[in-house]
Parts: structure tokens; sequence; C-alpha cells
């Protein structure tokens, strides 16, 4: 069950880590201007796929895809999904802090030690439950 809650907690560190790197280097793609839709996408495209900025977070980030895939054959659905897509907030907002971002609000820091306490008694009881 350790292992498990920690491959969660690292794909949650992956993704939410990410998130603000792939957001912050991937904002010049609006300055991609094309007369047709078709060019726009395939500038777009080239844009994406050439900005090793970019493409780095973006590997870390389906790397976690791909553990949280893993993960998903050893856990309960009930606890993989609300312990990796919380802590996943969690991150981003600190990441994005870290990266220079706004300073999360008092509300959004309430918020955050709410989805930690809602995390953690998940987590108990999945555990206890299991005991049983």
């Amino acid at each position: 069950m350790l292992k498990e809650g920690l491959s969660l907690m690292f794909v949650a560190l992956l993704w939410g880590g990410t998130n603000p790197l792939i957001k912050k280097n991937s904002k010049e793609i609006l300055n991609v201007k094309a007369d047709s839709r078709i060019l726009q996408f395939i500038l777009e495209l080239k844009y994406l796929a050439t900005n090793v900025r970019y493409l780095i977070p973006m590997a870390l980030n389906q790397l976690g895809s791909v553990l949280y895939f893993l993960t998903l054959k050893n856990v309960d659905l009930t606890l993989s999904v609300p312990v990796a897509n919380s802590l996943t907030f969690v991150f981003t907002a600190l990441s994005g802090w870290i990266l220079g971002e706004q300073l999360p609000r008092k509300n959004a820091i309430f918020g955050i030690l709410l989805i930690l306490v809602g995390t953690v008694l998940c987590c108990i009881d999945k555990y206890v439950n299991k005991v049983d």
C-alpha cells in the first residue's frame, strides 16, 4: 500500500510540477499566425514539436500518466483518483508559485489544506477498511 501511495504522490508531483512549465513555455504559440486554419494548425504543431522547453515538461507529464496507468492495477479507483488529482492541484499551486506566478491567496491556501486533510482521511479510511 505504501508503494502505491508513493507512486500516486509521484504522479501528482509529475503532473502538478509540469503544468506551470507547460503553460509558461507554450505562451508564445499565440504569436503564431497564418492565413488559413490548416496552415495555422501546422504552424502551431511545428512550434510545439520544436520547442524543447515545452517538450521536456510535456514528456515528464506524460510519464506521470503512464505511471498512473501502471499504478491503477494495484490501487482502488476510489482512492487513486482523489489522491492523484487533489495532490496535483497542490503541486501545481506550489510549483507555479516557485516559478514566479502569483502567490496563492488565503482562500486558496485554506483550500489546499482542506485537500490535504481530505486526502489523508481518504487514505486512512481505505487503510482501516482493508485491515478489517
